[in-house]
């Protein structure tokens, strides 16, 4: 199971890892497990045109199923600018699009949320 704990490395594009670098500390001295920052530091950047299809980035729509009660989301991943949850848009920063960002369908993905840690399964990711 890769999720936000593991050392299992998220893949980025080299346009959203530029875009996500200015929000993040990225001093490795002071970076928790379960952040944004820590997610871009153990990143592996590709260039825009090699990032697979299904691997969640900046303006993704995602769907994810919540493993213990089961409830499938369906969002947008957008900058913190664009981000209304009346649209269905969430930010980048918020706990969940940062625990998202760079994994892929298919993935089961553990990060502290608001309410405890929380484990997502990516069902769907489109462009």
């Amino acid at each position: 199971m890769k999720s936000g704990i593991e050392k299992t490395p998220v893949i980025l594009c080299e346009e959203d890892y530029s875009l996500l670098k200015q929000f993040a500390g990225t001093k490795t001295d002071d970076i928790s497990e379960m952040s944004l920052a820590y997610e871009l530091n153990r990143a592996v950047i590709v260039g825009n045109d090699q990032l697979p299809p299904d691997t969640i980035r900046l303006n993704s729509l995602v769907s994810v199923k919540d493993k213990s009660s089961g409830k499938v989301t369906d969002f947008r991943i957008v900058m913190p600018i664009d981000a209304d949850i009346k649209q269905k848009k969430i930010s980048i920063l918020a706990p969940l699009g940062a625990a998202l960002i760079g994994f892929r369908k298919g993935d089961e993905v553990e990060w502290k949320m608001p309410a405890g840690v929380k484990k997502f399964t990516v069902l769907n990711v489109q462009a």
